[in-house]
């Protein structure tokens, strides 16, 4: 009896699947090409995050994330012991702390973004340069637009 590698035809065509199994293999091979700069995907993205422009605050960094507070101090905590960014009181309300990158931050963030381009290279390859391009516009479409339509309304 032939044996097929891979899912039935049923998980090939269901998006859930799909879009679980691609993001493992992008997790995993994100996660080797971070190894070596000693920081995890979450930890590169506030380190993306905080390099977007002016000094920002925990707080507004937690919501560009959208990720809850608590987590985004345990984020810095260990990006700051790690001397990849530091924390102050905003000069204009000291009740606020700035989240800035520090210069071994920027180095980081700098290597660290081109392993993960090359990273995604290798997640792309079997696709076609205009495939890839096409993948990604649909993905951040789908990521950015907001929810509408029957299927986002909750039971009541």
């Amino acid at each position: 009896m032939a044996r097929e590698d891979g899912p039935g035809p049923e998980l090939r065509r269901n998006l859930v699947y799909l879009l679980k199994h691609a993001h493992f293999r992008m997790a995993e091979l994100t996660a080797r090409a971070l190894t070596p700069y000693g920081i995890e995907g979450r930890e590169l993205g506030v380190l993306l995050t905080l390099a977007g422009g002016e000094p920002m605050s925990q707080q507004q960094a937690a919501q560009r994330l959208g990720i809850d507070r608590t987590t985004m101090v345990a984020l810095l905590d260990a990006l700051e012991g790690k001397g990849l960014v530091s924390r102050h009181p905003d000069v204009e309300d000291r009740r606020r702390n700035v989240v800035e990158l520090t210069d071994s931050g920027q180095d980081t963030l700098r290597r660290a973004t081109e392993a993960t381009d090359e990273a995604e290279r290798a997640f792309l390859a079997s696709l076609s340069p205009q495939a890839a391009q096409d993948l990604r516009d649909s993905l951040r479409t789908v990521v950015t637009q907001p929810d509408q339509g029957p299927a986002t309304r909750r039971p009541r």
